[in-house]
């Protein structure tokens, strides 16, 4: 049977009041499924026009993919009837007429008018309500990473402290002690055949000094990339004639017995960050030397081709253990056995960094106590 079949005029009259009036939709479903009667405001909530949705099923009104569910529900529903108050967990889509889903809450009853059993639905548009809910739900997640960051951050910072804390009482008292002691003696030593002495302790106090300015060097560098106050100046240059000055200047740090290998290929000229790369190379080349016992050698290879050069530096050295290098590039990390070896753990951090901001990358290979080998690739404009 149909909707205008069950519903008498008197059944009609009875609800015509509230359905005009009542500020929610409300629906009379007959047994078999159909819209019996629709009221103003639930034509209006699923965008209908009129006598529209009398006869129709009221699967109509339920997205797709919950029809067939909704049906066993329905039929369940005229099989044990019983009210169901709103707010009661009743909460479901509802398609409109151009398709649009939107969330609303239910609550059902049932009569009995003599030609057939009705149920009777209150429908509460929730759009609002979910929104304002999701809103606060979104705001709360935002907010809890926002602390887990925060508090991740000030559990790195801790961290970074106490390395630093760490690593500053031992780099620094280090050379202090080295000017003090050498300071005392030097004054010692007022002779004239006592000059050698004397000239000995001044050239260590001067390797001191030396070794101060570089760490604060190292910071200072740390700082600038940080607060991205590292500008790019990129010029022509020779990339070989660059390579030997490198290596020229890294000579007087070298060990007993040691000595640099340079091996140059490709073209010489390009055009990039000379300070930026000067850096680089003076971070690689100290750290394979300072990793290097005495006569092993330091391996310096450039391959320079139109679009890119690779760059490698290859020791003989301590290497890095295996389960200690996915942090070697940790600001103040040092490996196990680099504890006794002067350094502040910064080195290869600015390389990275620096790496990064001429947009090439680096990679490494390392066996502990047969040495480490870095590579460096990076893009290459127009050169000389």
């Amino acid at each position: 049977m149909n909707g205008q079949e069950t519903i008498s005029p008197a059944i009609k009259a009875g609800f015509k009041a509230m359905f005009q009036y009542v500020t929610m939709g409300v629906l009379v479903i007959s047994g078999d499924g159909r819209i019996a009667l629709a009221n103003p405001w639930a034509k209006k909530l699923f965008g209908y026009q009129k006598e529209a949705l009398n006869g129709q099923l009221v699967e109509m009104l339920i997205p797709d993919g919950f029809g067939k569910n909704h049906v066993k529900h329905r039929e369940g529903y005229f099989k044990r009837r019983r009210a169901r108050s709103m707010g009661y967990g009743l909460s479901m889509s509802g398609r409109r007429k151009d398709g649009k889903e939107l969330p609303l809450e239910i609550s059902l009853g049932h009569y009995l008018p003599g030609e057939g059993q009705l149920a009777l639905i209150f429908i509460t548009d929730i759009t609002e309500r979910t929104r304002s809910s999701e809103e606060f739900d979104a705001k709360v997640r935002e907010r809890t990473l926002e602390l887990t960051q925060s508090l991740a951050r000030e559990k790195g910072l801790n961290e970074m402290k106490s390395r630093f804390v760490a690593m500053a009482s031992h780099e620094f008292r280090t050379p202090l002690s080295a000017i003090l002691s050498s300071l005392s003696l030097a004054e010692s030593y007022r002779k004239i055949d006592e000059e050698e002495k004397r000239y000995r302790h001044i050239q260590r106090i001067r390797a001191s000094v030396k070794n101060l300015t570089g760490i604060l060097d190292e910071f200072l560098s740390l700082d600038k990339v940080e607060q991205g106050k590292v500008e790019l100046l990129k010029e022509d240059f020779d990339l070989c004639a660059f390579a030997e000055d490198m290596i020229e200047e890294v000579n007087g740090m070298l060990k007993a017995g040691q000595h640099i290998d340079f091996d140059y290929k490709g073209q010489r000229g390009i055009f990039q960050d000379k300070k930026i790369l000067r850096n680089i190379f003076l971070n690689l080349l100290t750290n394979a030397i300072k990793y290097s016992a005495e006569k092993q050698a330091v391996h310096l290879d450039i391959n320079a081709g139109k679009k890119r050069a690779v760059i490698e530096v290859r020791d003989e050295g301590i290497g890095i253990p295996a389960d200690e290098q996915k942090k070697i590039f940790t600001k103040f990390y040092r490996a196990r056995n680099a504890t006794n070896i002067q350094g502040t753990g910064l080195g290869l951090n600015i390389v990275k960094r620096y790496v990064d901001l001429l947009d090439g990358s680096i990679n490494f290979l390392s066996l502990a106590g047969q040495g480490t080998t870095f590579t460096i690739e990076l893009p290459l404009d127009q050169g000389l």
